[in-house]
């Protein structure tokens, strides 16, 4: 059998960084001691050669010989390499070092965070501006209703609108501008309304009002008891239109929004269902179209609209 491998042992990079600052030690201590050495063999011959030699020996300045100066130059640079290996090493080491990379780092840092909450103050500042700005541009705006309330009828001159739960005329154009307007729709009526159709108008939402229990009707067709129940089950339409009989109408004018009435140009003594008095102090005509008898038109007639005024 094969024996094992030896692995080499690894070096981290912090032993390493150990291993050459001891290095870098080394060497300044050596450098220390052989300028200690040369500044004793400098000194002991600057000496002899000024007492022994008298070289030099009338030569002064300020007073002194110029080998005091040499020897204050050698211990200058002695006491120099001293301090720079035995004390500035020691307090501003690799650890001095490091503690002040960590301040300043710690201060650029605090800088950055600073300078982050005040861009993120401006951004604020600028949000709550285009905010507000915004919110001022929304209030100035026109606004729009989301409902529109409507009633549809076809009415003559002396407001009578059927008899015997049935029209009196059957005017082409106003069952067509009736398709239009309600088609997509929800229409309210009441119970013997909804009973003078032979079926469920299509393409629209059936709402019948009526007081009876247990009222049976075709898939579809939503049954309630009250005009509010009506008008809350078509909430979601955008515009309803409420369509009839007499007594669903005068509930509903004080509620609606607008009048789609077709006049009939006739009056019409023989009806039994009547449409109220539309009051010109409430409604404010704001269109009209007028059609002429002909032979497919009995009566002449117009399509107008009211709004209620604000």
């Amino acid at each position: 059998m094969f024996g094992k491998k030896k692995e080499k042992p690894s070096i981290d990079k912090e032993q390493l960084e150990l291993i050459e600052n001891a290095q870098k030690r080394i060497k300044q201590k050596k450098r220390l001691y052989i300028h200690f050495v040369v500044f004793l063999i400098g000194a002991v011959f600057l000496i002899i050669a000024n007492t022994v030699l008298n070289i030099g020996e009338n030569f002064k300045i300020a007073g002194l010989n110029w080998f005091v100066y040499a020897i204050l130059i050698w211990f200058f640079l002695f006491i120099y390499h001293f301090i720079n290996v035995f004390i500035t090493n020691k307090f501003m080491g690799k650890d001095w070092e490091k503690q002040q990379v960590e301040k300043l780092v710690a201060k650029q840092q605090e800088r950055i965070d600073k300078l982050k909450e005040t861009f993120r103050n401006e951004d604020e500042r600028l949000a709550v501006s285009q905010l507000e700005s915004s919110t001022k541009d929304i209030d100035s705006t026109p606004k729009k209703k989301n409902k529109s309330l409507t009633i549809i009828v076809a009415a003559g001159e002396n407001d009578a609108i059927g008899k015997d739960n049935d029209l009196i005329w059957h005017l082409s154009d106003d069952l067509k501008r009736f398709k239009r307007l309600t088609n997509g729709h929800h229409i309210i009526m009441g119970r013997k309304t909804f009973e003078s159709f032979p079926k469920p108008l299509p393409n629209r939402t059936h709402v019948v009002i009526t007081r009876q229990d247990n009222y049976k009707a075709p898939a579809g067709v939503i049954i309630v008891n009250s005009l509010t129940d009506a008008i809350d089950a078509a909430r979601k339409d955008d515009n309803p239109f409420i369509i009839g009989g007499g007594e669903i109408y005068k509930q509903a004018m004080p509620l609606v929004d607008k009048l789609e009435i077709t006049r009939v140009h006739s009056n019409f003594e023989e009806a039994d269902t009547f449409f109220p008095k539309i009051d010109t102090s409430i409604w404010k005509e704001t269109q009209r179209t007028t059609h002429d008898a002909d032979e497919k038109h009995a009566h002449a007639f117009s399509f107008i609209t009211y709004e209620r005024r604000t």
